[in-house]
């Protein structure tokens, strides 16, 4: 039989426990204002200053009114305007999401009556803002075709080409992002909680009483956890062969060497963190918000990273897997290679510079002065 005297004793007991565990106690309020914030911040799926290039063959006062049409949508941001302007090469270079091709016989067919034709190649990589791209500019375009004085019925046909993915393929694009998503979880848990582990037992008195230094202890354990993460890294791409069809369509060394670097990020994050609160729930807590919940929401992998608020856009920069994103979805689905994929690995690679040097200031002396 229940009785209720004890479960409120015991009821009573846990509150008081959990009062005198500040840490815990914080994080159990500040955590779900954090990702209340965020998800209310962040989770948008519009799309605005979408970067357009203009290639204009007729340059007249009726194709800059056309292009001018585009300029006052809060959709579409110019970035080059001109009829040297090469779209193409703009795309390959990851410069803009978006061209628009105006012929040289644009205003010639509208003046007698023809349909007038034009071009927008749009960056399919992404199936779902790729299809939002698409309808923006058909409203755009019908917008610009409702404002011509004629009595005449008059049309612009706006074709619509996607660029690396043709077909639209949702996997070609979300297929990458989860790779990077799988990845950033398991080796910082890991390595924190082997981490927090040794503090919270007691056996890192060991390690204090033997002759390794704080530098050998972080190299050792680092590596141990970050072998763990390549063995993820390997049996990810076999799944993303085997079940998904997914095949690089370049060169694949960046994402290579990216994924070196990015496991090494989360395992010296992980390994900073388990230093730091050696409490293993708490660990998990930091870890899971840190490397989960924060790569989610801020990696561009669910919420294009144009639609954050700019005060928060900056953490962005330094989450791994936005730029472990960009090197996958490159591999897989534009395949430009070391051309463009260079920012995104020296970014990993300072990023885990940074990760490091935060990581060995916490363990740096182990030991003892003589």
């Amino acid at each position: 039989m229940v009785r209720p005297k004890r479960v409120i004793a015991q009821t009573i007991k846990e509150l008081v426990q959990l009062k005198r565990d500040q840490l815990i106690l914080a994080l159990a309020f500040l955590l779900p204002v954090f990702a209340m914030l965020l998800f209310g911040l962040t989770s948008s799926l519009d799309v605005n200053n979408i970067n357009l290039a203009v290639q204009d063959l007729d340059i007249t006062y009726t194709s800059r009114e056309y292009i001018a049409t585009f300029e006052r949508t809060n959709k579409f941001k110019i970035v080059a305007i001109g009829s040297k302007v090469n779209v193409p090469q703009m795309l390959n270079q990851g410069k803009i999401a978006a061209g628009l091709i105006i012929p040289p016989e644009f205003t010639r067919d509208l003046r007698h009556g023809r349909e007038a034709q034009v071009q927008i190649l749009v960056d399919g990589t992404d199936a779902n803002t790729a299809n939002l791209i698409r309808n923006y500019a058909i409203a755009t375009n019908n917008a610009f075709v409702g404002n011509l004085n004629h009595k005449t019925a008059i049309a612009v046909n706006i074709q619509s080409q996607f660029w690396y993915n043709p077909g639209l393929k949702s996997l070609n694009y979300v297929g990458p992002g989860a790779m990077g998503m799988s990845l950033t979880l398991l080796p910082p848990l890991f390595a924190g909680l082997a981490t927090a582990k040794e503090w919270e037992h007691g056996t890192i008195i060991q390690v204090y009483a033997s002759s390794l230094t704080g530098t050998e202890y972080l190299l050792g354990k680092t590596m141990a956890y970050w072998l763990v993460g390549i063995t993820e890294v390997f049996l990810t791409n076999v799944m993303a062969w085997f079940f998904f069809g997914l095949w690089y369509a370049g060169d694949p060394t960046p994402l290579i060497v990216g994924s070196a670097l990015y496991v090494a990020c989360g395992v010296l994050w992980g390994i900073f963190v388990g230093s730091n609160f050696k409490s293993l729930p708490v660990v998990v807590q930091v870890v899971v918000a840190t490397t989960f919940m924060l790569p989610w929401l801020m990696s561009g992998f669910t919420y294009p990273i144009a639609n954050i608020p700019t005060a928060l856009r900056w953490l962005a920069n330094f989450t791994p897997t936005t730029f472990y994103i960009l090197l996958a979805r490159d591999a897989f689905s534009q395949g430009m290679g070391w051309s463009i994929a260079w920012s995104s690995v020296l970014t990993l690679g300072l990023l885990a510079g940074f990760f490091f040097l935060l990581a060995w200031w916490k363990l740096r002396r182990m030991q003892l002065e003589d």
